[in-house]
Formats: structure tokens, C-alpha cells, sequence
């Protein structure tokens, strides 16, 4: 299956010419009961998640005016040339990230989704974050794909075929202490300051390879693995999808924003779960839309499946 990667499927692909007219455009449905009846009889359901999931752990989204750390966009430093040229920088800025995910807990809508994981046979979870919280809230690993890999995985740089998996060492080595510390909420962390120099670090000092013992070791972030695209093609192609999730995302990065539009042909229904109103854009009539918090909204949504999920992602049948 070839994509083309360049614009989000809602201004590509709308699926009649009433889409083009607002005023001629039904509102889509809000129910939730009626979306509790579309969940119990879906069998083929497809989820695409986005930094929203997660927002309401306390991570940062790195959107808008201040999406930046140290006047870096954060993209860039995820790019390997950035790593080559100043590893110390970019395990500052991962390490600091994986400090903030460790911390963090995975919320109800984390817990609610790997509970419809477990209902449903035929359920897939494509996650953009790299959080590791999806993993943590004991999603099945079977039924999720990480897009963009995880801040909780290493890989050598030097690609001699080592990784570790769910490393939790926070800080991941003394020398990166720095991006560990804690601080009262009215204090700036120096860190987080681009005024105040970051820490020398020398790059012996870095996380290495065991394995090979010379190569670095990195995040394994922003991969895209043929062998993962490849399988996810493979899922969609499988016969009609009923049901489209998608969750605190704009889906207007590829690949996510592809498989919305492969979705869509598929015949399934899309439901958006978001607090931005604007994410109901191109949603049609038969579609949903739920504003607000993924954390809150999600356990309802699926309470007729999974039970009722409570913090800790403890459920009660209804």
C-alpha cells in the first residue's frame, strides 16, 4: 500500500462535496449511548492517539507558542544528524522527557483503551506518543504499534542490532542527573531555562552500547519500521473497518493522518475525541464527535464494554 505523506485526509479526501459547505453540512452525532450501541457491535476498530492521550498524565504537548525546550523545536532534535552532532544536547532534552514519563501515570483513557484492547479481538492502537504510558497501563503489546517509537527504548546508534527495552533508569546515567531533578512548581528548572547553560558533559560519560561497546545509546524514536508499516497496511487490509478512534490528535501528520483516509474508504465510522472544537472539521453526519478531555471521556464511551474504569484502571462490571 502506497501513501502519499504530505496533507491530512480531511482537506484531501472529504467523503461528498457537502463537505465543502458548512452551512450544508450536518453537525456530527454527539450520543453516547447511541455511540455505546456503535462499539458493542463494532468488530474491526482501528485507534489513532495523539499527545492529547496523554495530556492529562501532565506531559507537555509541545504545541503552540512555547512548544519549544531551549529554543529548540523538538522534532529537530528527534533527527539522528541532530545526535551526531551534539549527543550531550539531545540525551539532555530525552533524558529530561523521559524523567517527566516516568513520573507521570498513565491516566483512565490510557486504562480504558487497553481494556477495549482485551475486549476486543479485532482492535488495533496506533500511538504517536513515546511516553511509554500505553505500555505502563498494561495495553496489549500484540494490539499497539508505536509510530514513533519510545523514550523508554534504546537502541546503539552505531546500529549493531542492540536494544533494551522498558529501561526505566531515571536519570539513564549520573552524568545526565541534571535532567532528573525535581523542582517546586514556582521555579524555573535551569534546564528548562535557554539562559542558563546546560551542563558539560563529556561524551564518554553517555550511555553506551554493551554490546558493541563503542556505538551510543539513543532513544529509539521516529523509526517508522518498514516491518511495523508494513504490518498495520497488512491489518487494514484485512476487510472493512467499522470503527475510526481517534484521540487528542489533529491527524494531520502522516502516517497517522493516512490511515484515517484508508479507515474512511474502509467504511468506518469516525469518532473524535478532542477539546479542540475545530477537530470536528470534516467529521460527516454518521461520525462523532466528543469534546473534551480523552482521560474523562474515553471510560464513558466504552463503559457498556469494559465496565466502569476508576483511577488506577481498576474496572466493575456494570
Amino acid at each position: 500500500m502506497r501513501r502519499s505523506f504530505f496533507c491530512s485526509h480531511r482537506t484531501l479526501f472529504p467523503r461528498s462535496p457537502e463537505s465543502y459547505s458548512p452551512r450544508g453540512r450536518m453537525a456530527p452525532k454527539t450520543s453516547i449511548a447511541e455511540f455505546r450501541e456503535l462499539v458493542n457491535k463494532s468488530n474491526r476498530i482501528l485507534a489513532v492517539c495523539g499527545a492529547g492521550l496523554s495530556a492529562a498524565s501532565g506531559l507537555p504537548t509541545f504545541r503552540g507558542a512555547g512548544g519549544l525546550w531551549r529554543n529548540h523545536e523538538p522534532t529537530s532534535l528527534a533527527r539522528p544528524e541532530a545526535f551526531a552532532d551534539d549527543p550531550a544536547l539531545v540525551w539532555l532534552f530525552y533524558a529530561w522527557r523521559k524523567h517527566m514519563a516516568l513520573r507521570a501515570n498513565p491516566n483512565r483513557g490510557h486504562y480504558a483503551l487497553a481494556k477495549l484492547a482485551m475486549k476486543k479481538d479485532n482492535f488495533l492502537c496506533l500511538t504517536q506518543n513515546v511516553d511509554g504510558l500505553s505500555v505502563r497501563a498494561g495495553h496489549p503489546d500484540s494490539k499497539l504499534r508505536l509510530l514513533h517509537g519510545s523514550i523508554l527504548d534504546l537502541e546503539c546508534f552505531n546500529k549493531c542490532g542492540y536494544i533494551d527495552r522498558l529501561n526505566l533508569n531515571d536519570p539513564p546515567c549520573p552524568a545526565l542527573a541534571a535532567a532528573s531533578e525535581d523542582y517546586p512548581p514556582d521555579q524555573t528548572m535551569p534546564l528548562l531555562d535557554p539562559n542558563v547553560p546546560t551542563p558539560k558533559i563529556k561524551v564518554q560519560d553517555l550511555p553506551h552500547c554493551p554490546e558493541c561497546k563503542t556505538g551510543l545509546l539513543r532513544p529509539v524514536l521516529c523509526g517508522l519500521d518498514d516491518a511495523m508499516l508494513k504490518g498495520i497496511d497488512d491489518w487494514i487490509e484485512q476487510g472493512p473497518i467499522d470503527l475510526m478512534l481517534e484521540i487528542g490528535t489533529s491527524a494531520t501528520v502522516f502516517p497517522a493522518a493516512g490511515y484515517m483516509h484508508e479507515a474512511q474508504n474502509r467504511g468506518a465510522v469516525v469518532a473524535v475525541v478532542n477539546p479542540d472544537p475545530d477537530s470536528a472539521g470534516g467529521l460527516m453526519p454518521d461520525d462523532f464527535f466528543f469534546q473534551g478531555s480523552a482521560a474523562e471521556v474515553l471510560p464513558q464511551l466504552f463503559e457498556g464494554v469494559i465496565g466502569k474504569t476508576d483511577e488506577n484502571g481498576d474496572t466493575a462490571p456494570n
